[in-house]
């Protein structure tokens, strides 16, 4: 089975950065896409970023185009995703997600589309 372990979270203020990471194991991580999703109280969880196999193709959700950022390191096996800019309303749970990609895709937003899943790390941002 493949295993996400995320770093990263904690608290920021408003405008300020923060860099969360996703360590992959237990399938060769070339062979996965990569996202992540978010969850605030009281909110459905929603599609953040995803980047794909090669690292070539990357997707982001409208509010955060421009202020966050994908990338993947095949050699190391991990993928972040750096928060610049942020605001109040991007407090929520983050998570990892991967899974192989099909022939329909090569990244996706669709949680259903993901079989593996980090624990979720809390980003909190005050204003």
């Amino acid at each position: 089975q493949v295993q996400l372990v995320e770093s990263g979270g904690g608290v920021a203020q408003a405008g300020g950065s923060r860099r969360l990471s996703c360590a992959v194991s237990g399938r060769t991580f070339s062979t996965l896409v990569v996202a992540w999703f978010r969850q605030a109280t009281g909110k459905e969880r929603e599609f953040v970023a995803a980047i794909s196999r090669s690292g070539s193709s990357t997707a982001y959700e409208d509010s955060v185009k421009g202020r966050f950022s994908i990338a993947r390191n095949n050699a190391r096996n991990t993928v972040s995703l750096q928060m610049n800019s942020l605001q109040p309303e991007d407090t929520a749970v983050y998570y990892c997600a991967a899974d192989v990609a099909s022939a329909s895709y090569s990244t996706s937003r669709y949680e259903h589309n993901y079989a593996y899943w980090g624990q979720g790390t809390q980003v909190t941002v005050s204003s």
